[in-house]
Formats: C-alpha cells, sequence, structure tokens
C-alpha cells in the first residue's frame, strides 16, 4: 500500500509525460473531494477553478476524453459539477451510465423497485432517531450521510443502520466518508471505469480519487496508466497529493503536457 508522501513530485512529473504521449488518453475523475472540496452540505460542493478550467481543456484536445466517476446520482453530478458536454459520467458507483445522448437511464426491475422499499425504510428510522443524519435516494439505492451529525451520533447512526441493513436480502453496502450507501444493484468504480477505457478506446488512464470507494477504480489501473490518491488512508495508487487545491495544478500541468503532445 502506498503511504503518503512516498512518491517525490519528480516522479509523478516524469509519469504524467509520459501517460501525455499516449495515442488516445482517457482522464477519468471522481468528484467531491478530488474536482471539489469536501463541504457539509453536498448540494453546495463546486469544482475547483483552475481544475474545471484543465479539464474543459483537456476535452477539447485530440484523442482525449474526460470522465466523471462519482458516488452521486447523475442527477446530482451534473447539478454540482457542470461538466463539459464532451465529458463522460458515471454516477452511483457505476449504476449509472452517460456516454452521450443515446444512454439510457438506469431502470430497476419490479423485483428491484420492490427491494428498494425495505432499506429506504431503515434508513428512514435511522435518520428519524440521529439529528444531523440525513438520507439521500438514488435511482438504485439510499445512503445514509453523517457529515452533518456529531460524531458520536454519526457512529451510532452508522452502525444501527448496517446492523439492520445487513439483514435484508439482496442490499450491497458501501463505506465512503461520513456515508453509508446500500444499493440493489451491484456496480463500483473500477466496473465503470473499464466501461470508459472500452468505450473511449483509452491507450492510457489517468484516474484521481480520494475514497475508499475509488479503490476499485485503481485496482483496475494498468502499468502505464496513472493513479493518484487524494489525502491520507491506505491505497493501490503509485501517486499521492495531499488536497483538491494540489491536484489542481497536476491537472493543469496534464493539460499542458497534452496540449504539448498532441500539437507536434
Amino acid at each position: 500500500m502506498a503511504e503518503p508522501g512516498a512518491v517525490a513530485e519528480p516522479d509523478l512529473r516524469a509519469a504524467l509525460e509520459e501517460l501525455a504521449r499516449a495515442g488516445r488518453l482517457l482522464v477519468a475523475l471522481d468528484f467531491d473531494g478530488v474536482l471539489a472540496p469536501i463541504v457539509e452540505r453536498a448540494a453546495d460542493a463546486r469544482p475547483l477553478p483552475e481544475s474545471a478550467a484543465a479539464v474543459a481543456a483537456l476535452a477539447g484536445l485530440p484523442d482525449t476524453t474526460t470522465a466523471f466517476i462519482s458516488g452521486r446520482a447523475l442527477a446530482s453530478l451534473r447539478l454540482v459539477g457542470s461538466p463539459d458536454e464532451r465529458t463522460l459520467l458515471i454516477g452511483s458507483h457505476g449504476g449509472e451510465v452517460f456516454t452521450g445522448p443515446d444512454s439510457r437511464p438506469l431502470e430497476l426491475d419490479a423485483q428491484q423497485a420492490a427491494a428498494l422499499a425495505a432499506p429506504t425504510a431503515v434508513v428512514e428510522c435511522v435518520v428519524a432517531a440521529h439529528p444531523g443524519t440525513v438520507l439521500e435516494a438514488k435511482p438504485a439505492g439510499v445512503v445514509l450521510h453523517t457529515r452533518t451529525a456529531a460524531d458520536d451520533v454519526a457512529a451510532a447512526a452508522a452502525a444501527q443502520a448496517r446492523t439492520l441493513l445487513q439483514e435484508i436480502p439482496g442490499v450491497h453496502l458501501t463505506d465512503g466518508k461520513r456515508v453509508l450507501e446500500t444499493s440493489v444493484i451491484s456496480a463500483d468504480k473500477g466496473q465503470g471505469l473499464e466501461l470508459l477505457r472500452a468505450f473511449s478506446g483509452a491507450d492510457a488512464v489517468f484516474f484521481a480519487g480520494d475514497d475508499v470507494t475509488d479503490e476499485n477504480a485503481f485496482a483496475v489501473l494498468r502499468a502505464r496508466d496513472v493513479g493518484i490518491k487524494v489525502g491520507p488512508g491506505e491505497t493501490a495508487a503509485r501517486y499521492r497529493v495531499d488536497s483538491p487545491q494540489a491536484l489542481a495544478g497536476v491537472h493543469a500541468l496534464l493539460a499542458d503536457l497534452r496540449d504539448a503532445a498532441v500539437s507536434r
């Protein structure tokens, strides 16, 4: 596992220089904690201007595809991220996919729709009993948010919800930063990244993430790819930066290097 500060900045620059020379490049990014700083209210998150400008610049370059891969539902991701129309989107940890106007929205079958009622009822009860916690409904699941609750209340809410949700058949649990998510479909960011790699025909991939859910994407990266963990925590990523602000400089550098490479 990579440790904080284990990779020197010159090593990352060298990897980016090599990556920028790929025939077809996919730049895929988590949103919260990566493009945008973490905030208490999810609806208030916005991408850092420098990162947004770099992603827009990359999207306009030949043989370069940009994408957001988020745990957010697609509607929420569009609202806060204001993605460029050329940017592909993966929402709900891989459960929702937008690769263009012909993309079909996620549709649950009758059994999945019925199964969603039980975890929703559990999270509703947990939220009612724990001040500061919030329920978020998604197309295929329901999320318990505890970021705005006191630490002891958040821990109690998450523990109670986990105990009850684990008893429900067909429900998949995913842990994140102060969130506990349930889904009635099985999907993760690794699957989403591989779908985008195939769709874009990428020869190499850049991926940055900050949460435990991003480890599924780091796990599918290949030798030529570059993965960057934002912030602390064990990770399979080869590189690390301290914050979204630090990553914004990486985005700008990659945009410049890619522009130079494809302009030759």
